[in-house]
Formats: structure tokens, sequence, C-alpha cells
């Protein structure tokens, strides 16, 4: 049952530690192993060319874009899901998905916050009325699902969104592993080198209030739409 919100700082019980590290683990199956987000199409332009510019590329979208758009996102997402307020939810879902930089990115996101809602409603996570908002919202944004997993297992933000920038960088490392090529040790040199910044982008996406969140990613945008016509490709974004 999800309860009253909780303020950022307030400590985890080992319970809520380890549903937030089930929502980040690579198994969860929601086909994140499937995207790049623009990655592979950096790798294309030569943005990327080894282990040193695939930990900036990573570095950078966790900096310019996540921390200013995805996670403060996520974490009002998280609140309005606490406080249940269903309205928001779905219109602040919707800005969401219409902010989204490309059409493969609209698709991953939708497509992913689809799978996450499906297993939140398999596994009953959540009371009933909370699991009616969920089905009632269509598409929904991946950060949306996750919030509402998060908020069923009466997790705080900060953990919250630590949990959800780690599985990004993650997942950037793995296709960066797969698309570089890379080695696994350098792949766990860019997790380890990106911790501290993973930090920073929480701090300042928690500091964020709603009316200054920003998508605007130029460049992220162009490579993806690119990516859509690209003519090899191991990813669907």
């Amino acid at each position: 049952m999800v309860r009253a919100a909780r303020t950022a700082t307030t400590a985890m019980t080992t319970t809520e530690l380890v549903a937030l590290l089930h929502l980040a683990s690579p198994a969860l199956p929601i086909g994140a192993f499937s995207y790049s987000q623009g990655l592979e199409a950096a790798l294309d332009a030569n943005l990327i060319r080894d282990a040193d510019s695939a930990r900036d590329w990573i570095a950078s979208g966790l900096t310019d874009v996540l921390a200013h758009g995805e996670l403060p996102f996520l974490a009002h997402q998280l609140a309005r899901w606490h406080a249940h307020d269903a309205d928001a939810l779905a219109r602040e879902n919707a800005w969401f998905v219409a902010s989204r930089e490309s059409a493969e990115l609209r698709r991953e996101t939708e497509q992913m916050g689809w799978s996450l809602a499906q297993l939140c409603a398999s596994l009953e996570w959540g009371d009933a009325a909370r699991r009616a908002t969920l089905a009632s919202l269509s598409p929904i944004a991946l950060p949306t699902a996750f919030a509402y997993a998060a908020a069923a297992h009466d997790a705080g933000a900060d953990a919250t969104l630590a949990a959800y920038a780690f599985g990004w960088v993650e997942n950037q490392t793995s296709a960066a592993l797969k698309a570089v090529p890379l080695g696994q040790l350098a792949g766990q040199r860019i997790i380890v080198a990106l911790r501290g910044t993973i930090d920073a982008a929480v701090r300042r996406a928690l500091a964020t209030p709603p009316d200054a969140i920003n998508t605007f990613a130029p460049q992220l945008g162009i490579l993806s739409a690119r990516h859509e016509t690209q003519y090899s490709r191991l990813f669907r974004s």
C-alpha cells in the first residue's frame, strides 16, 4: 500500500533498499537493454571513439539532460503518486511524452513505461485506487511508471532518483560495451567514474521546481532522428 510521502532524505529500511535495487536492475523485464538513447548515433557521428569519449558522453547526458529534465520530473511524479493527485499525474505524464525529442525516444519511454506498469499491476504493487490510476495513463512515460513503483514501496525521492540514474548509467555503459566496443573493465571504470556525477545530478534534480524542468536537448534530438534511418543499428534508439 502506498503511504504518506516521505522526505527526500529519510533513512531507508532494508526492504525499501532491496525494492529500489530491483527497480534499477538490468534484469527488470522492461526492455532497457534494447535502447542506447542516442549513444549509437553518437558513435556513428564519431562523437564516441573510445572509453574516454564514451565516459564523457554518458556524463554529459547525465548532467546536461537527465539532471535538468527526467530526474526532476521523476521526483515530482513520485510526490504526485504519494498524494494520489490523478489529474496532475495525467497532465504531467502527457507533457513528458510530448517532450521527447524524436519518434524513437517517444516510443522508448512509452514501451518501457507500459512494460513497467504491466509489471506493477501483475505484482499488485500499490493499492487498488492507485493501480486504477496507473491503468488509466496511456501512453505512460517510463519516469511516471518508475515513480509509481517507487511510491508503492514507500521509497524516498533521493534514493529513487539515485536508483533511476544508476540504472540509466549502467544501461548506457552496457550499450557502449556492445557498440564501441569496450571491455568489461573499461565499462566498470566508467561506472566508478560517474558515481559522484550521479550524486550531483540527484541533488540538482531535487532542487528543481516544477516550472524549471527542462527537457530541451537539441544535439540528442538530432542524433536520435538520424538514428531512425541509420544504415546499421544494434539498438532501437
